[in-house]
């Protein structure tokens, strides 16, 4: 049972552009919540590629070489990602300003991350549009580009362009682009798997009574996967009616609680199979099930293969 919304999306090719200098935080916060869509989906919903403006070797801040796929002339896809980060003043100029105009061309969306709206607005592709970039360029960049109207957000979404204030925020922006394009309950999912405390908290609005509410439920039930409570009983734990819930929970994530619930118990099925030893009887209980017949035919139905198989390919 796939209860994300646009179940049948096709593939996003996205093309990271790194700089030497660039933040391997910002890097892991913006390709790890995409590895996780594949992984919790078992579909190549997102594929990537590192490229460099020469083909060439890249270094992050830290000393950590990326060899490249590719050099960015050519390349082409959904989204292409700016991320130079540290030193970003030194990666201007005329070749850069050309490899960006025309690339921009042939993606359908640009973002830049942390100070890679420095580098989008300096090659003209922010003018007219609303941005951002790391808190600490901030007034240098709206003095820099009066062009562009600067706002202090986390991200800014402008049409085609994007623009991110730097790591933390890239977490946030590509949590909020999977909400969007495949349904906030994966958002949650992704969320949930890199243990963010609210995972509601970048794609349901925020801090909302209904985002306090269904993230109070959220923790109930992943507090009770062993022990499964009743729908009604979350609710209460949560300080709702169960109308309530659902109502909010569906609004919010597109999938009744009872699903989302089931949900995270299949989550921590397939955790257990690929990461322990423990044998499938044993999984069956700790995920609630009342026997590993009725714990592999939901797993089925949720994964399209049994959990010995899984365990076996």
């Amino acid at each position: 049972m796939q209860y994300w919304e646009n179940s049948h999306a096709a593939a996003q090719n996205v093309a990271v552009l790194l700089f030497d200098g660039f933040s391997n935080h910002c890097l892991a916060n913006t390709v790890e919540p995409m590895r996780a869509v594949n992984r919790l989906t078992g579909r190549q919903l997102f594929e990537w590629q590192f490229v460099s403006l020469d083909g060439a070797v890249v270094s992050s801040s830290s000393g950590l070489s990326v060899t490249p796929h590719s050099a960015i002339g050519g390349v082409q896809g959904d989204c292409l990602i700016v991320m130079p980060s540290y030193g970003f003043r030194a990666h201007g100029g005329g070749g850069t300003h050309r490899a960006l105009r025309a690339a921009a061309q042939r993606f359908d969306q640009v973002i830049g991350m942390d100070t890679g709206s420095w580098l989008l607005a300096e090659a003209g592709l922010l003018d007219g549009y609303q941005a951002t970039i790391h808190w600490e360029e901030l007034t240098a960049f709206a003095e820099r580009f009066p062009e562009v109207e600067v706002l202090r957000e986390r991200y800014v979404m402008d049409h085609d362009r994007i623009t991110c204030s730097g790591a933390m925020a890239a977490f946030d922006l590509i949590l909020h682009l999977i909400g969007r394009d495949l349904g906030q309950a994966l958002a949650v999912e992704v969320a949930q798997l890199f243990m963010m405390r609210d995972s509601a908290r970048s794609h349901s609005g925020g801090a909302t009574p209904a985002g306090r509410l269904v993230n109070r439920a959220l923790a109930v039930m992943q507090e009770n996967l062993e022990h499964p409570l009743t729908i009604a009983q979350v609710a209460a734990r949560a300080g709702a009616t169960q109308k309530t819930l659902e109502h909010r929970m569906r609004r919010e994530l597109g999938a009744v609680p009872a699903a989302v619930y089931r949900r995270l118990r299949l989550n921590l099925v397939r955790k257990l199979v690929e990461e322990t030893d423990l044998s499938v009887a044993e999984i069956a209980l700790r995920a609630g099930y009342a026997s590993p017949a009725a714990m592999t035919r939901a797993f089925r139905e949720a994964f399209g293969t049994t959990p010995r198989a899984l365990r076996q390919g």
